[in-house]
């Protein structure tokens, strides 16, 4: 009988898991999502933008790295909602999207330097 409570409970719980699930149509733009994040160059570029908006000029200097580099991958970072521009006059300024954005690169940052 024990063994009956216990696939019960077992079921239960099963239940309880899949119900937390998001619906199946968003899992596919959630995975992609956190696809954007597994791009060092990105990372970098939401950790310079976590305080301040730049212009690619700024961004690329601060990275080292060609404009056109960069530019590519505020494409990427904007197309995901990750970043936002504002114009000001001739030129672009980027910065992070919303509060939602540095609280994800954030959490990240701290759950890996917990072993340091």
């Amino acid at each position: 009988m024990g063994t009956t409570s216990t696939h019960s409970e077992h079921k239960v719980l099963m239940e309880q898991a899949v119900k937390n699930l998001p619906p199946e149509e968003k899992v596919m733009p959630l995975a992609d999502f956190f696809k954007v994040f597994g791009d060092s160059t990105r990372l970098k570029i939401i950790g310079i933008l976590r305080h301040t908006s730049l212009s690619v000029c700024c961004i690329a200097d601060c990275l080292g790295m060609e404009q056109s580099a960069i530019s590519h991958q505020l494409k990427v970072l904007r197309n995901n909602h990750i970043v936002k521009v504002e114009k000001k006059g001739k030129q672009s300024f980027y910065s992070l999207d919303d509060l939602h954005v540095e609280l994800l690169y954030q959490m990240g940052l701290e759950h890996i330097m917990e072993d340091d």
